[in-house]
């Protein structure tokens, strides 16, 4: 640590922060604008001036910008000192000259950095009396609203947008007085990134369009904690609402997992909330439609259901593992079913296997972001897990700052660091089978085939660890690619493999696996991710339900009477016209969900579940990571948790009481009936915690109107409902300060308004959160005691430990078992393996010392008249939850297929017309887009959308041009 002295006070900080950082650190107000803790310094807005002494002799001093002067051991600063004080009121001064008398009008009113900045540095009266300049806003789409008037030039938004997220279509233009921050035109932002600018900006300049929809006061909302429900990677989030109705979004730091971003799909994806297909109340089918019913009824005809037994479940990999634990209580282990594809239930399968293999080599984004080689297999991370691709955007820039450290530059100076960055980038290499939005940063991108990237892997690990099987028949190119591969992971001190499950591709998998285990024999361990499906797939597949397609062939065989469907649509799962049938054979179809969807239409019985923002529960991410999300709405006409349906559906049946009181009590049971989800009672603090003997407060001391609201009805003070699974107030009322990570609703402190106020949170900026990080790891090494990790709870309060520190069961197996293609899950996830996805012949080779079979496919063969047809996952529309959401609308594609342009001159088709393409006596008419890179006799579909029917990607399929193929229909 080094020693500093500020205004006579000495503080201990760390030594690779700057003056601003290591003020802030340690507690002391100082304004700033241009810095941003991911963002690092340019010294832009000349807002942080400090006074600098040489030594305690020196009376004059020098001002100096803090966020530019490195914090060197014995350094003395003032901050009070008159000089700065008179400066940083200057600065603001002129700041101001052009920027609007509006913040009463002004969305960002209240939550403003701006206006915390000039409270703190003292400016109170605007001497300028002149005309102001005034610029032209523009139209950026449906996400963000541009009023530039307002712009302070800092400079922050094009850094992210351009810097750190890698988009192009915002710029700077322009210079001095008339500098311009927008597009060269109006237009929606292209980067999948781009609502971040709505927090990054410091004024309001980028402001969320949505909310203002629904404007609200940014005090006049109440929070909540919680988990996106949109992607795998679990980033946790601030739910905000007023008067019962979800009105935004916003980042919530977690410093493992997603730090200061999301992604638009989790900021702007929570529309189906309040969408007009929300289902209410619960509703009985009588022939051919379906009536409101009461609570009660519905019950009673569930429990008739469930008294005539062989009944079975359906568990769903968007739901808590709360509510698919009930069910799998209600229906009995034996009888419930993990409701994903068949394929997908392999793959996951595959994943888990291969993460309890190796569990200390499980990444966070944390650790992606340092990672200094990258080698990517398969997925499109920049759609199916894009917060990991903007880590690894971060990733890419390890080279630079380690070659900025040999110069003594100090990382967070960002211009140098950047300069670079042209000539010293972290290997970066992509493989997939388009283009991603990640290749402007990729030292080396490779088009191929699913099968082709797999042998790519397994041609690294054979180079990394000649023990390892080598590739046969593999050509030249692809030779040279692996062996330069392998050199640069080898070279790597912290080298990271990447792949997925979206391709469909077990081989993939195991190429990650060979990669892994050559890496571990070489003497280096790498970092894996695998990007999953699902905000709790892995979740689900922990639970080790049955296949889908086994609780179909039991409906369609009438071994089961009834089937209960958790919050899951069947229809994107499976063939639409073997769930059809299978639905139609049961007795009773009975689904909870909160979305109207097709299941729901099919259902006999059908009750209202809550949203996300309606309930509690837990969810899985990818790394195995347990969250807590927590209920923001109480929940309104029937509608009510998942687990509170099932639970009351048990009672009913058995004539007895309902099982389970609080959330508390569901968890409690989990863990005793699977161990290995037993530290889930670690992700947050329970529903009696209490700090002071107070609740949490839910909504900042400045909260109003709460009797206005209900003035129509009522002119009393309205007793307040508190949900009884949190340990939150429901009101202003309660407790704020110090708390576990898990249990922050907003960033609020004294001076310190808006979003920045987060450093007064930290445990040191840019570290864990005060409290500790929230989550707590599943899969983890054995280290024979339990240890509690992220966010925990202990008997004086408020306790933190590291990441990783759980020591619960452990479900290890060794890596070479993974990849050499055997189970080694303790007990089985269900289900026979299948062949290969795409089909192909697979190549059994020996695999040197171990001496195990390890399945390489054979090279990818174009078929005469057919096309191996995989599938694309859009980040827009592709997720069934954000897809409803009205404002995703412009931004969903249409569904296309992708060829390969010798492919299209073959069928006689160009861009824009259409083709039929044909599976099993089904065809699919979609649009043509021309891929350059493709290879031939491989063809990719948008997968996912609304209104395209399900395709059981990958698959072989005949494609011909369409009779009328330049008319859409």
């Amino acid at each position: 640590m080094t020693t500093i002295r500020v205004d006579g006070r000495d503080y201990q900080v760390a030594p690779d922060q700057n003056l601003l950082q290591a003020c802030l650190a340690a507690g002391l107000d100082l304004p700033y604008f241009c810095w941003h803790p991911a963002l690092g310094s340019v010294g832009a807005c000349r807002q942080c001036a400090v006074k600098q002494f040489s030594g305690d002799d020196d009376r004059s001093g020098r001002l100096v910008m803090a966020c530019m002067t490195p914090a060197a051991d014995g350094a003395r600063i003032s901050i009070a000192d008159a000089e700065a004080v008179a400066f940083r009121r200057s600065v603001i001064e002129w700041l101001m000259t052009n920027h609007p008398h509006d913040c009463p009008v002004c969305p960002e009113g209240g939550e403003c950095h701006l206006q915390d900045m000039t409270h703190m540095s003292g400016h109170v009266y605007r001497r300028y009396r002149f005309n102001k300049r005034t610029h032209r806003n523009q139209d950026l789409g449906p996400f963000l609203t541009h009023e530039m008037n307002r712009c302070i030039a800092c400079y922050r938004c094009v850094r992210f947008y351009r810097d750190y997220a890698g988009g192009r279509d915002l710029d700077v233009h322009a210079t001095h007085n008339a500098v311009y921050f927008g597009r060269h035109t109006d237009g929606t932002l292209e980067n999948e990134f781009s609502g971040n600018l709505a927090e990054v900006c410091p004024t309001g300049v980028f402001t969320d369009k949505t909310l203002s929809a629904v404007y609200v006061r940014k005090w006049d909302m109440e929070a909540a904690p919680s988990v996106c429900v949109h992607c795998a990677l679990g980033c946790n989030t601030i739910a905000n609402a007023r008067a019962g109705e979800l009105r935004r979004i916003l980042n919530r730091y977690n410093g493992e997992v997603n730090r200061y971003f999301i992604c638009d799909r989790g900021r702007f994806g929570h529309g189906f909330v309040n969408a007009a297909s929300r289902l209410r109340d619960p509703l009985l089918a009588h022939g051919d439609s379906a009536q409101v019913s009461s609570a009660e009824a519905a019950l009673d005809e569930f429990a008739s259901a469930l008294r005539r037994g062989e009944v079975i479940g359906i568990g769903s990999p968007r739901a808590s593992l709360e509510a698919n634990f009930a069910l799998r209580e209600l229906v009995g282990h034996e009888r419930f079913h993990a409701g994903v594809s068949d394929r997908e239930h392999r793959l996951l399968a595959l994943a888990l296997d291969i993460l309890r293999a190796a569990p200390e080599s499980i990444a966070s984004l944390r650790e992606v972001e340092a990672c200094d080689a990258t080698l990517v297999l398969g997925e499109d991370v920049c759609d199916t897990a894009p917060r990991l691709a903007l880590a690894l955007r971060q990733a890419a820039r390890q080279k630079s700052i380690a070659a900025a450290a040999a110069q003594r530059v100090p990382a967070w100076d960002d211009a140098p660091v950047r300069e670079l960055e042209h000539d010293n980038r972290s290997a970066l290499i992509v493989a997939t089978p388009l283009p991603t939005r990640l290749d402007d940063i990729a030292t080396r991108s490779v088009r191929a085939a699913p099968d082709d990237i797999a042998r790519l892997g397994f041609a690294v690990a054979h180079a990394i660890d000649a023990h390892a099987p080598a590739v046969a028949n593999l050509c030249a190119e692809m030779q040279d690619a692996a062996a330069r591969i392998a050199q640069q992971l080898t070279g790597a001190a912290r080298p990271l493999i990447v792949s997925g499950v979206a391709l469909g591709s077990e081989a993939l998998l195991r190429a990650l696996a060979a990669v892994v285990r050559a890496l571990r024999a070489s003497g280096r361990e790498a970092r894996i991710v695998l990007a999953l499906p699902e905000c709790n797939s892995l979740g689900l597949t922990l639970m080790r339900g049955a296949p889908l397609g086994a609780a179909l062939d039991a409906l369609c065989a009438r071994r089961a009477r009834a089937v209960v469907v958790l919050e899951n649509d069947l229809f994107r799962r499976a063939d639409p016209a073997r769930v059809a049938a299978a639905l139609a054979g049961a007795q009773h179809v009975i689904a909870l969900d909160h979305t109207l969807h097709e299941t729901v239409r099919h259902a006999r019985i059908v009750l209202p579940a809550a949203s996300f923002a309606e309930s509690d529960g837990t969810l899985v991410n990818n790394e195995g990571r347990a969250q807590r999300f927590f209920q923001l709405i109480l929940p309104q006409d029937e509608v009510t948790e998942s687990w509170r349906w099932l639970d009351r559906a048990a009672a009913a049946a058995s004539g007895g009481a309902p099982r389970w009181r609080t959330l508390d009590d569901v968890i409690a049971a989990l863990g005793g009936a699977m161990p290995e989800l037993a530290p889930i009672v670690q992700a947050a603090p329970g529903a009696r915690f209490r700090i002071v003997n107070l609740p949490v407060r839910s909504a900042p001391h400045r909260y109003s109107g709460r009797t206005a609201l209900n003035a129509d009805r009522s002119v009393h003070e309205p007793i307040t409902q508190r949900n009884p699974d949190a340990p939150f107030s429901n009101s202003m009322e309660g407790y704020y300060g110090p708390m576990p990570g898990a249990l922050y609703p907003f960033y609020r402190a004294p001076a310190w308004n808006s979003v920045q106020a987060l450093n007064k949170f930290q445990q040191e900026v840019g570290g864990p959160l005060v409290g500790g990080d929230p989550g707590v790891r599943l899969i983890v090494p054995h280290r024979g005691a339990s240890v509690g990790a992220g966010s925990g709870v202990g008997a004086t309060g408020v306790t933190g430990s590291r990441p990783g520190e759980h020591g619960g069961r452990s479900n290890t197996q060794p890596l070479a078992a993974v990849q050499n293609g055997s189970r080694v899950a303790s007990e089985p996830v269900g289900g026979e393996r299948g062949t290969d996805p795409s089909g192909c012949a697979q190549d059994t080779e020996a695999s040197g010392a171990t001496g195990h079979p390890a399945a390489i496919p054979l090279a990818f063969a174009r078929r005469d008249g057919e096309w191996l047809v995989i599938a694309r996952y859009p980040i827009f529309g592709a997720e069934e939850l954000s897809a409803r959401a009205p404002v995703m609308a412009s931004r969903i594609e249409n569904a296309r297929v992708a060829l390969g342009a010798e492919d299209a001159e073959r069928l006689g088709v160009r861009a824009q017309e259409y083709v039929e393409l044909e599976h099993e006596g089904r065809r699919h008419r979609l649009e043509v887009e021309i891929a350059p890179q493709l290879v031939c006799g491989l063809a990719v579909v948008t997968a996912g959308l609304p209104g395209l029917a399900w395709m059981p990607l990958p698959a072989w399929m005949t494609i011909r041009r369409a009779r009328d193929a330049q008319a859409p229909r």
